[in-house]
């Protein structure tokens, strides 16, 4: 995979982190953040993921990418908090 840097300039070595939120059958929203989107997606549908094995079938609503590992957990760590579902609900969902 190749992105544009600052100054345009492709870089590589860029592996980009998704935090994801999901629409669950029960009609509540699931968060979470993997590497590879449609990989993680088929696992919830199969009921491979334990969180997410009982609401099944689950709908990608929305996701976010992430270069930084550690802003991507922090941000998905945010999604779950009280006023992260405020902000998730007003503006991502």
């Amino acid at each position: 995979m190749e992105t544009a840097g600052f100054g345009g300039q492709v870089r590589s070595d860029i592996t980009p982190l998704f935090v994801y939120i999901l629409k669950c059958s029960n009609n509540r929203t699931y968060t979470g953040y993997t590497t590879n989107l449609n990989e993680r997606l088929t696992r919830h549908n199969k009921g491979y993921v334990p969180a997410t094995k009982d609401i099944r079938p689950v709908e990608l609503i929305t996701f976010l990418a992430f270069t930084d590992k550690y802003k991507a957990i922090a941000f998905e760590k945010y999604l779950k908090s009280g006023s992260g579902r405020a902000f998730l609900k007003k503006r991502l969902v």
